[in-house]
């Protein structure tokens, strides 16, 4: 077992996020995860992601707050214990739209490389 202790996490940078820290929990750097990694994100008020798509799946889980995730199909809002998956090529937006922090974990698969 491989624990990654919450003091322990590293910070990362986001490309297209704003307002949003993000913490690698589990991921190459971390831990010997060879399939997936996930990382914790918190969004401040106003923060999010921009509009984008890429070639993996993504699974969102929000912890704590709200976050409202945008797709070409529309938005839903998730709240605490919610989650969503995202298909691979799927465009998606986030954002934080309360005056409250919110914390989503997010779970995704390497990129293959062929």
């Amino acid at each position: 077992m491989q624990v990654t202790r919450i003091e322990d996490a590293r910070l990362y940078e986001a490309p297209g996020h704003f307002a949003m820290t993000g913490l690698r929990l589990q991921d190459h750097e971390a831990s010997d995860a060879e399939s997936f990694w996930v990382g914790l994100s918190h969004f401040l008020p106003g923060g999010g992601a921009d509009s984008s798509a890429s070639n993996i799946e993504k699974v969102y889980v929000v912890l704590s707050g709200e976050v409202t995730v945008v797709t070409d199909d529309g938005e839903t809002t998730l709240k605490a214990h919610d989650s969503c998956r995202l298909a691979p090529g799927e465009r998606r937006e986030i954002v934080n739209r309360t005056n409250q922090p919110a914390s989503m974990l997010a779970i995704m698969p390497y990129p293959r490389t062929v």
